[in-house]
Formats: C-alpha cells, sequence, structure tokens
C-alpha cells in the first residue's frame, strides 16, 4: 500500500485532501497544529470509507521539531503499514495575515515567512530520507501569487511565489529519483483561513463570485480531488507544474 502525508488536515483543503487520497487506496498520515478534534474527524472520514490514517502533531512554523516529527512519522509507518518509507507529501499547511504593506510588521512577515515558506522547505528536506523514489510532492501555493492581487496579501502572495519557484527546482533536483513536484493554486476557496475569513466578512463573496467564471467560491473537495489526482499514475508525466484551481478566476 501507498503512503501520504498530508500537513494541516484537520479541515478545508488538507482535510479533503486526505480523504480523497485515502479513497483511491492510499494511506494517510495527516497533521494538525492546534485542532486535535478536526483531525480526528478526519481520520474518522478516512476510516468511514475503510481506509485508514493516523493523525500526528505539527507546528510547521517550528522547523527544530522536523526531526521529532520524521522519527514518529517513521515509527508510525513501521507500527500500521510495516514499512521504512512513505510515498507521497502534500505540504498543505498554513496561515494567513491581512495587513496592508505600510502596516506590515517584521513579526508578522517573520510568522508567514516560517510557516509558508521556511516550513514546507525543511519539512521535505527533513523527510526526504524516508521519501521513496518515484512519488510525488505537491505544495498548495495561492492565485494570491499570480492572478489575485488583492491589497493586504503582499507577505502571504511572496510567501506562495517563493513556494511555486521552490516547486520547480525540487522538480529538478529530485527528477533523478523519479519525484515528480507540482503545486496546485486554489482559487477564492471556502476554508477556515484567516480564521474564517468568509465566515466573517461575507460581504466580499458576492465580488469574488462575479469575477469567477463558473460562477460560485470553490470548495475544499474541488481541491483535494485535484491534489490526490497528481498523486495517481494518470498525471505521471506531469511535474514542475503550478496548476490554478480557481473556477477561471478574473478570465
Amino acid at each position: 500500500m501507498q503512503i501520504a502525508i498530508v500537513t494541516g488536515a484537520s479541515s478545508g483543503i488538507g482535510q479533503s485532501a486526505a480523504v480523497q487520497i485515502a479513497r483511491r487506496g492510499i494511506g494517510v498520515v495527516l497533521t494538525y497544529q492546534g485542532n486535535r478534534s478536526g483531525a480526528l474527524e478526519t481520520v474518522a472520514a478516512v476510516e468511514s470509507d475503510g481506509g485508514t490514517a493516523v493523525a500526528l502533531p505539527l507546528d510547521l512554523g517550528r522547523s527544530e521539531t522536523f526531526p521529532a516529527f520524521r522519527d514518529a512519522v517513521a515509527g508510525v509507518l513501521r507500527d500500521v503499514w510495516q514499512r521504512d518509507t512513505f510515498d507521497h507529501l502534500v505540504n498543505n499547511a498554513g496561515a494567513s495575515r491581512i495587513a496592508l504593506f505600510e502596516e506590515t510588521t517584521e513579526d508578522a512577515f517573520d510568522t508567514l515567512m516560517r510557516v509558508l515558506l521556511k516550513g514546507p522547505y525543511f519539512l521535505t528536506q527533513t523527510l526526504l530520507p524516508l521519501l521513496a523514489d518515484g512519488g510525488a510532492i505537491v505544495n498548495i501555493t495561492s492565485g494570491a501569487a499570480t492572478t489575485v492581487t488583492e491589497p493586504g496579501y503582499s507577505v502571504y502572495g511572496a510567501m506562495k511565489g517563493g513556494l511555486v519557484v521552490l516547486t520547480r527546482y525540487l522538480a529538478k533536483e529530485l527528477s533523478s529519483r523519479g519525484i515528480r513536484v507540482n503545486s496546485v493554486a486554489p482559487g477564492a476557496t471556502r476554508t477556515r483561513l484567516g480564521d474564517n475569513a468568509f465566515e466573517r466578512y461575507p460581504e466580499v463573496i458576492p465580488g469574488l463570485v462575479a469575477r469567477t467564471a463558473l460562477g460560485r467560491l470553490g470548495e475544499p473537495d474541488d481541491i483535494g480531488s485535484v491534489v490526490a489526482s497528481l498523486l495517481g499514475p494518470d498525471l505521471g508525466w506531469v511535474t514542475a507544474q503550478d496548476i490554478e484551481v480557481s473556477g477561471g478566476y478574473a478570465l
């Protein structure tokens, strides 16, 4: 059985990706930071479909904890699946803070940098010895790095843009091992990101919908299904791509 690690899978896109991946017969190690109950809901959803999932805590903003996390992953792989490697990594966990450029503090910049760029960079590096040849990595980027330029997202968009570039470099450097690396850039999607921003500011939704060709906000399953597909053989000749999944935003 193949195994995938999905970070930040206690809600939203990560939760959907974990469930969709498991439905393809892949075991899942999923991570959470503060939302343990949400992570257990993800595990329960996977198990209700006949799959296997294990939830582990991970603070993506604290790279010094990554070696201990790698050890925990190795233990789970051995105990649950009798393996010493895994096959796929989905770097999904993230955070968001909205602030205009002139109001952005260095502390806010550093916090987002640690979670959105440094975290995926060094987590991938730390887990690489356990990643099997011929596997796949999917990084969750954002339309904020490409097609969506809204005031207040300069740091978020810049870090996600860095992740797009990192995706290409990883695809190049890991190609000798047959490891494919792609990224998925969601458009406006109904998730808990930004402290449940869409629930707190529903007035922004009509404007986003009006600018989306397919006429609605994205839902987590719209993104999760694409992530799961990128891990499979049908897209086995695709690497180094940033795939926008936005319903045609700003067409």
